[in-house]
């Protein structure tokens, strides 16, 4: 292909920063609050996007982008359509990996689990908190169905609208929240010469193991 040369020599020299087993926080998720606020303050696009991997029962993967919307001790937390195709993988397999990658820091982390549905109560709350649009367009999107065309879905948008005008409006039955359980994490920090630095934790009982993977 005429671009393969091109591609080819794309090179980055990663110099920013680096990660020890020394400096990192000993609780994983107080490493991800520590990087994640710190994306906050670069104001990227978008920060809390990230690449959700799923697989069905036969064990053919799936991947997307998806918002994160909630984290904490818990987990991470993302909202969709139950009967959409990632609602679907996870029922029939919940295990799953979610990826971040920040480009501007020269960051990535990895972390795998298990992944649950929240409470219907904390769905509605998060539900409600929306603005009107998404709210509509929970009702109009069956994620993941074929549809005839574009019209199809705005026609379907107008109809919610109206059958909504004044009132509250519901949470859709096949709509809510996941949240994804981590076993696993991965820090993933850029370094010269590709030897980046790969910090990861793993769960053992009830605490975590921190060590490095070459790169």
């Amino acid at each position: 292909m005429k671009n393969s040369k091109s591609i080819n020599n794309l090179r980055r020299e990663y110099k920013l920063n680096k990660l020890s087993e020394e400096t990192v926080q000993k609780n994983p998720f107080n490493q991800f609050e520590k990087w994640f606020n710190e994306v906050m303050k670069v104001g990227l696009i978008e920060p809390n996007a990230m690449i959700l991997a799923t697989a069905d029962d036969n064990a053919k993967p799936s991947v997307r982008v998806v918002l994160l919307k909630e984290f904490g001790k818990n987990g991470f937390t993302f909202f969709t359509n139950y009967t959409s195709r990632k609602g679907q993988n996870l029922s029939d397999n919940s295990h799953a990996s979610i990826l971040f990658f920040w480009a501007e820091l020269e960051r990535q982390v990895r972390v795998e689990g298990i992944i649950k549905k929240i409470s219907r109560v904390e769905s509605k709350k998060y539900f409600d908190s929306r603005p009107l649009e998404s709210r509509l367009a929970a009702w109009t999107s069956e994620q993941s169905k074929m549809i005839p065309g574009r019209d199809y879905l705005d026609t379907k948008f107008q109809i919610f609208k109206r059958q909504f005008k004044g009132k509250q409006i519901p949470v859709p039955p096949d709509w809510g929240g996941f949240i994804l359980v981590p076993e696993y994490f991965e820090f993933w920090q850029g370094r010269e010469s590709r030897l980046h630095d790969r910090i990861c934790y793993k769960k053992l009982k009830s605490k975590w193991k921190i060590f490095r993977l070459s790169p």
